[in-house]
């Protein structure tokens, strides 16, 4: 293993089709880091939970905020050891014979207990960094958090510590008794393209370069 690889734990150690996985924290970033969303696997009282929200990293933790009130939040502020997924699909894959078709993606999973950001300025930072994320520069034009609002919300972090990496791209693997059979065989890609920006009908501003180059980037 490298310096930069995470020792996988009994939780984290793939098992099938070991060799899609990956332990490598660069790896795991690069998952994180193209991501919006992610999925919070918990339980409660009321049984088990698997919410989306809105996520982003700095350094070795993954982020999420919410409102004070937030049932989830709560409930992760109680010790509760969770599972985060990150997932991205990138396409189908087509082979010969029917078990044989499977899916190219990227897809990372988080174990561990979120800890509340208590501290002011290190609220502030993260979701500085969260408008960061959404559209780079775009912090500067915006009227920022007040401090009603600040007080009014909970942000969290986990850290990255204990994860896994799975992944696969490439064409299908077909048997080799199935090579004989005529049909066509390869991807149906997914390309995550991104729209063009449309202003608000109540736009006042005239658009941004942030937002004018939206449409033209990958995601």
């Amino acid at each position: 293993m490298t310096a930069t690889a995470l020792p996988p734990s009994p939780r984290t150690r793939v098992r099938r089709l070991a060799e899609l996985a990956s332990y490598e924290q660069a790896a795991l970033y690069a998952i994180v880091d193209a991501a919006y969303l992610c999925h919070i696997a918990f339980r409660d009282e009321h049984g088990s939970h698997c919410i989306p929200t809105a996520c982003w990293r700095i350094g070795g933790h993954l982020y999420i905020h919410g409102s004070n009130g937030s049932r989830m939040l709560k409930q992760l502020l109680r010790d509760t050891d969770v599972c985060v997924t990150v997932t991205h699909l990138d396409g189908l894959v087509l082979a010969r014979s029917a078990f044989n078709h499977t899916m190219n993606y990227r897809s990372a999973m988080v174990y561990g207990q979120f800890e509340k950001v208590s501290d002011i300025g290190q609220q502030h930072a993260a979701m500085d960094a969260l408008m960061e994320k959404l559209a780079p520069g775009r912090l500067a034009h915006v009227r920022g958090g007040s401090a009603k609002e600040y007080a009014a919300t909970t942000v969290l972090r986990i850290a990255l510590d204990e994860c896994a990496v799975k992944q696969r791209k490439g064409g299908p693997l077909d048997d080799a008794g199935d090579m004989a059979h005529v049909v066509w065989t390869g991807e149906l890609p997914f390309t995550h393209g991104r729209g063009a920006a449309i202003a608000d009908a109540l736009n006042t501003s005239a658009m941004p370069a942030y937002a004018a180059a939206w449409g033209t980037e990958s995601a």
